[in-house]
């Protein structure tokens, strides 16, 4: 590590509480994700009950199909802004910010055309096995497009810099106001599933593109006077250890993303679409512990860098102790309602052809408890220079657990899908907290 990437010496005050700060920013999320919520459950009641679970298990595959290809072969550059870029901004190198941010752009917009290629050229060949028409197909083709969603990590990076959780909060309406007007029009003009199917690809284009547009007035004020367009080479011999940080985080996030997206496109392919629709529905049913854990690990990372680069390591264990607690709390406690209304839930939510997706919703809910539990930990790691660790527990949960999958499909049916979530998440959750623990040790 070169000097002027060393550690910044602790200062004589502490920084404020790391808990408080976190929960600032989540909180400022959670308000954005909170009227997002409730538009996703509006929208999704009537397009659910208007194509029943065969029909919307088509539309979710195709979603996930575009999905699970961005996120393969885009490249996400949040965390390599976020470190990097904190580290500039401590010495008030505005040109340097600038290269960085640019090198970034260019490295994620280049693997986002890249992915759409893909996505279109493999849709016909997928298409046979996921049980999609003729139409369906052409329209899995344009629909590669969607591929947009998932490249805007860069811009997102510059926001967290800027501290302006309020705008990424502002983000998370986008898609879900973009779904909901498309959908009731749809809706009101009698369309069917390849309507619905046009709704989301305008609501994911929408998402991508509104988040850059977001970041434009915090890149002019983190840059101060430095051009939009302008030099960008020579970042990787800047900054030591650079190139493996973002490959790293790259593939990290990879392979997290990677069997989630993989798992609907596997129950369509082995059990067929109504089984792939039950499964979205119980996705999407839990969200209310899903988008808090993504948005938990966005609102940390920050904090927990700012304590890392400051060395308070004792302040950094106790915020991420505490938070997952309060996290396993909020789990267990939404996780008890899902055991008891759940089965009423999947009806109310799809319509009685999603009635046997009860104990499915049940499975899904307590994974996805220990994966919010988990979130400050994975954060942590990464914050510490350690994004290795949550590789290695993402090769096991979701890489080498994945051949579970089939196996659990054919033994227990749709039901496998849930327990398959539950065992990776609650492995991924004793493994990322040991890794913690150790390496905070070790650099106290």
């Amino acid at each position: 590590m070169s000097p002027a990437e060393s550690p910044i010496p602790a200062s004589p005050a502490p920084l404020p509480s790391g808990l408080r700060r976190l929960f600032g920013n989540l909180a400022k999320l959670l308000g954005g994700k909170a009227a997002a919520g409730l538009l996703s459950l509006v929208y999704l009641v009537i397009v659910a009950h208007q194509l029943g679970a065969n029909d919307y298990g088509v539309l979710m595959l195709v979603n996930a199909y575009a999905v699970t290809v961005g996120s393969i072969v885009a490249f996400s550059g949040f965390h390599g802004v976020v470190r990097y870029g904190a580290l500039i901004l401590a010495r008030e190198d505005r040109a340097g910010l600038a290269r960085l941010i640019r090198f970034m752009t260019l490295l994620e917009l280049g693997c986002g055309v890249a992915a759409v290629i893909v996505a279109a050229v493999g849709a016909p060949l997928i298409a046979p096995h996921l049980g999609w028409s003729d139409q369906v197909t052409k329209i899995a083709m344009i629909y590669s497009l969607a591929v947009a969603a998932t490249v805007r990590a860069t811009p997102q990076g510059v926001l967290q810099l800027a501290d302006r959780f309020d705008l990424i909060a502002l983000h998370q309406t986008v898609s879900p106001v973009t779904r909901m007007i498309g959908v009731l029009i749809v809706w009101m003009l009698g369309g069917g599933l390849a309507g619905y199917l046009i709704v989301w690809l305008a609501s994911s284009v929408a998402e991508g593109v509104a988040m850059w547009i977001l970041a434009l007035p915090s890149w002019r004020r983190l840059v101060k006077g430095q051009t939009l367009f302008g030099p960008w080479r020579g970042v990787l011999d800047e900054h030591d250890g650079f190139f493996r940080f973002i490959t790293v985080t790259n593939f990290d996030i990879t392979l997290r993303e990677l069997t989630p997206n993989l798992i609907p496109l596997t129950v369509g392919w082995l059990v067929g679409p109504h089984a792939a629709g039950m499964l979205a529905l119980a996705q999407r049913a839990t969200n209310l512990l899903q988008q808090p854990a993504v948005l938990l690990s966005q609102a940390s990372y920050s904090v927990l860098a700012e304590q890392v680069a400051n060395r308070f390591f004792p302040q950094l264990r106790s915020t991420v102790i505490r938070s997952t607690a309060i996290a396993m709390a909020a789990g267990i406690a939404i996780v008890v309602a899902l055991t008891r209304f759940g089965d009423a839930l999947v009806v109310a939510l799809g319509g009685h052809s999603f009635a046997a997706a009860g104990m499915l919703l049940v499975l899904v809910g307590i994974g996805r408890a220990c994966a919010l539990a988990s979130a400050p930990s994975a954060a942590a790691l990464t914050a510490l220079g350690r994004p290795g660790r949550s590789v290695a527990v993402a090769l096991v949960t979701n890489v080498a657990l994945y051949p579970l999958l089939p196996v659990l499909l054919s033994r227990l049916g749709t039901d496998g899908a849930g327990w398959h979530v539950l065992i990776q998440n609650l492995i991924a959750f004793f493994l990322l907290l040991a890794f913690f623990m150790r390496d905070v040790e070790k650099a106290a």
